[in-house]
Parts: structure tokens; C-alpha cells; sequence
């Protein structure tokens, strides 16, 4: 028996060298290109994009979004309704107005800044040592006053906690 002839040449690629990559892979090469501060403006720049939007097109008007559907499967507020119109009154500088639709929003805005901030931060100038973790007492602290959050304004003793009540009926 003879060996199979091959026609390939010592020093030349191979077929299997020809071969393209697979589309994930080829992806995530293009992905690693990008320089990394493109990714925290990228998201600031769809955050602001997103605040205009809710600026000029009223979410208060049925038909312009769609409904919460944990609100629309159970009829039940979630942690997150009424964070469209608490943006929306917002960007028309009714924050008393934004506070009554969400109130945990506006005590995590100042968080959710300092976050994006930093974000920007270590991207334009990386930190010399790895940063340290999030501290497990903060993640729980958060996940329970999510969570208490959303049972409340389910309950009807915490009713003013509901989007669209006002926490200061005075007002």
C-alpha cells in the first residue's frame, strides 16, 4: 500500500489554516478591539437618549409603551413601575412628581451616578491593583430593601408607596 499523496507543500498553509473562524469567535475579537471607554459613554449615550425620548413622548398616554408585564401578568406593582414617569417628570423638573411615582429610585439615583462614574473612571485610567469587591453586607442590604420595597407598595397599609400617589398629599 501506498501512503496518500497530499498536496500539500511544506511551509505553506494548511486547509485546515484557511478555515474561517466561527461567527462568536469572530465577534468577540471584534469586541476586544473596541478601546474600553466606549462602553460606559456607549451606555451613557443610550441612558441620555432613553431620558430624551421619555421627555417628549408622554409615558402617562396609553398606546406609546408597553405595559409592565409583571404588572400586566399579575396586577401587582413591581419594584420598577413607575420608573419610566418618575424619568419622564424628571427631565420636566418635577421631582416631587418623580419621587410619587418611584420613591426607591430616587434614593438609588445618587448610587447608580457614583457607579457610572466610576465606571468611566477605571476605564479612562485602569486602577494599578484589581478594586475590591462589593462588600456582601451591601449586596444584602440592597436585595432586602428591594425586595421589602416591592412587598410594600403591594400591601394596602404602604398604598402611598404606589406609582402615582403622592408621598405628601399636602403638596
Amino acid at each position: 500500500m501506498q501512503p496518500e499523496q497530499s498536496d500539500h507543500r511544506p511551509g505553506t498553509p494548511g486547509p485546515a489554516e484557511h478555515a474561517p473562524l466561527p461567527l462568536g469567535q469572530r465577534i468577540l475579537r471584534r469586541l476586544h478591539r473596541v478601546p474600553p471607554p466606549v462602553w460606559p459613554l456607549s451606555a451613557g449615550a443610550i441612558a441620555l437618549a432613553g431620558a430624551t425620548l421619555l421627555h417628549f413622548v408622554d409615558p402617562n398616554e396609553p398606546g406609546n409603551y408597553p405595559t409592565c408585564p409583571w404588572l400586566l401578568m399579575t396586577g401587582t406593582f413591581c419594584p420598577g413601575c413607575g420608573t419610566m414617569r418618575a424619568i419622564a417628570l424628571t427631565t420636566q423638573g418635577d421631582v416631587l412628581g418623580a419621587i410619587s411615582m418611584n420613591p426607591l429610585l430616587t434614593l438609588l439615583v445618587p448610587y447608580i451616578l457614583w457607579s457610572y462614574v466610576q465606571w468611566v473612571a477605571s476605564t479612562i485610567r485602569p486602577p494599578r491593583r484589581p478594586p475590591r469587591p462589593t462588600p456582601s453586607w451591601f449586596l444584602w442590604t440592597l436585595t432586602v430593601t428591594v425586595t421589602g420595597f416591592w412587598v410594600a407598595r403591594n400591601l394596602p397599609w404602604f398604598s402611598f408607596l404606589a406609582p402615582g400617589t403622592p408621598l405628601f398629599p399636602g403638596w
